[in-house]
C-alpha cells in the first residue's frame, strides 16, 4: 500500500487544564484497581504545573512543523492528531478521517524505540478503534521505528552539543553524561529490542559528540509494585552512586522521549535535578528533540519511504521494521505511572 492520503500522529495524551486532571488519571487507571489516594498523589504532581501537561501542545507544534515540511517538499497530505489516553482520542480522530473520506492512513507514533507500550500497543489501540467505529474500508499502517534514523540522531547530537557548550568542561571536574529512558518491566526486555537500541544509540551519540566523557544509560519513571522488577539502574540511585565515585557534574540527557512532557519536567527537572543539587553536583538537562529541524526533516523522510517512488530506507545500521508479532507484552496489563 503506497497511496496514502493522511498522516495520523499518535501519542499518549495529557490534561490541558486543572479540571481535566482527575478524569485523565481515572482514564489511565481504568481497570487497574488503583486506590483513590494514589490518584490524589499523582494529581498533586500535575498541580505543580497548573494542571496542564504540555504534551498535547508540543504535539500540535510538531504537527504544524511536520505539515510545513511536507508542504515545502510537495507532499500534499494532511496530518491529524490522536491520543491513547486523552482528547483527541485515536478513535475519534479515525472517525474524523473516515468522515473526511480518507482511506489509507500512515500512523506516526511519538516513540522512537521499540517496546510494547511504545510500539505494539499503539497498533493495538488503532486496531481496537477501527473495530469500534466499524470502518472496514479504512487502512492504517504504522511507520517504522526511527531510533536510528539520521534525523533523530542529528537532532539529539545538536541538543547534547549545545548543552555541553554551557559547561566549563576544563574546570567542571569529573563530568558524566546520563542518558535516560522510561523504564519497562524486565520481562518485556526478553521480547523487545528496547535496551539494546537504547545502548546502541547512547554509544553512537556519545562517540559523535563527547568521546572523551564518561556516560551511562539509566532509567526513570518506573511504575508498578516494588515486587515487580523493572529495568535499572534508576536515575536517582545512579546519582547517589556517581556522587560516591567523585563525579562533580552530570548532564542528564533524555533520549527515550521526543518532547519535554510531564515525565521529563517532573521526573527529571523536578526530581533528578533537585537530587543532584542536594548531592552538591552541578547539573544540566539536555532538551529533547521537539521540533528540531533535523528531526522534523527525518519524519518527512520516514513518510516518504511509504509513498510512491519512495527512496530507500535510511538509518545508521539496519532500518528497524516491525513484524506483527514484535514486542509482545507480559501476561499482565501494562502498568501505568499511577501504580508506583
Amino acid at each position: 500500500m503506497s497511496d496514502y492520503d493522511a498522516i495520523l500522529l499518535t501519542s499518549f495524551g495529557g490534561p490541558e487544564k486543572s479540571d481535566d486532571v482527575r478524569p485523565f488519571l481515572e482514564n489511565v487507571a481504568s481497570g487497574r484497581n488503583i486506590p483513590p489516594e494514589r490518584l490524589s498523589q499523582v494529581q498533586k504532581q500535575y498541580d505543580l504545573y497548573g494542571g496542564v501537561s504540555p504534551i498535547n501542545q508540543q504535539n500540535r507544534e510538531l504537527i504544524a512543523a511536520l505539515q510545513a515540511e511536507l508542504n515545502t517538499n510537495g507532499i500534499d497530505i494532511p496530518v491529524y492528531f490522536g491520543n491513547r489516553n486523552w482528547d483527541p482520542y485515536i478513535k475519534d480522530t479515525l472517525d474524523d478521517l473516515h468522515a473526511d473520506g480518507k482511506k489509507n492512513i500512515l500512523a506516526l507514533v511519538t516513540s522512537a524505540f521499540g517496546s510494547y507500550s511504545g510500539c505494539r500497543q499503539y497498533r493495538e489501540d488503532i486496531e481496537k478503534a477501527l473495530t469500534q467505529i466499524n470502518a472496514k474500508d479504512l487502512y492504517v499502517e504504522k511507520v517504522r521505528l526511527y531510533w536510528n534514523h539520521p534525523g533523530f540522531f542529528e537532532a539529539m547530537c545538536d541538543r547534547l552539543s549545545s548543552t555541553l557548550d554551557s559547561i566549563d568542561l576544563e574546570n567542571a571536574g569529573q563530568v558524566q553524561i546520563i542518558f535516560t529512558a522510561h523504564s519497562i518491566p524486565s520481562t518485556w526486555e526478553m521480547s523487545s529490542p528496547y535496551r539494546s537500541q537504547l545502548l546502541e544509540f547512547s554509544k553512537s551519540l556519545s562517540t559523535a559528540v563527547a568521546p572523551d566523557l564518561a556516560w551511562d544509560l539509566v532509567f526513570q519513571s518506573r511504575s508498578g509494585p516494588p515486587s515487580v522488577p523493572w529495568l535499572e539502574p534508576d536515575i536517582i540511585d545512579h546519582l547517589d552512586a556517581l556522587k560516591t565515585s567523585g563525579t562533580n557534574c552530570v548532564v542528564i540527557t533524555p533520549i527515550g522521549f521526543v518532547s519535554d512532557h510531564m515525565e521529563v519536567m517532573y521526573d527529571l527537572d523536578n526530581q533528578a535535578i533537585s537530587h543532584a543539587e542536594e548531592l552538591g553536583m552541578e547539573s544540566r538537562r539536555t532538551p529533547t528533540v521537539g521540533t528540531h529541524p533535523a528531526f522534523v526533516r527525518g519524519l518527512r523522510q520516514l513518510i516518504e519511504e511509504y509513498l510512491d517512488a519512495s527512496p530507500p530506507l535510511v538509518a545508521f545500521g539496519e532500518p528497524w521494521t516491525c513484524n506483527q508479532n514484535c514486542c509482545p507484552p507480559s501476561q499482565q496489563r501494562p502498568p501505568s505511572r499511577l501504580e508506583r
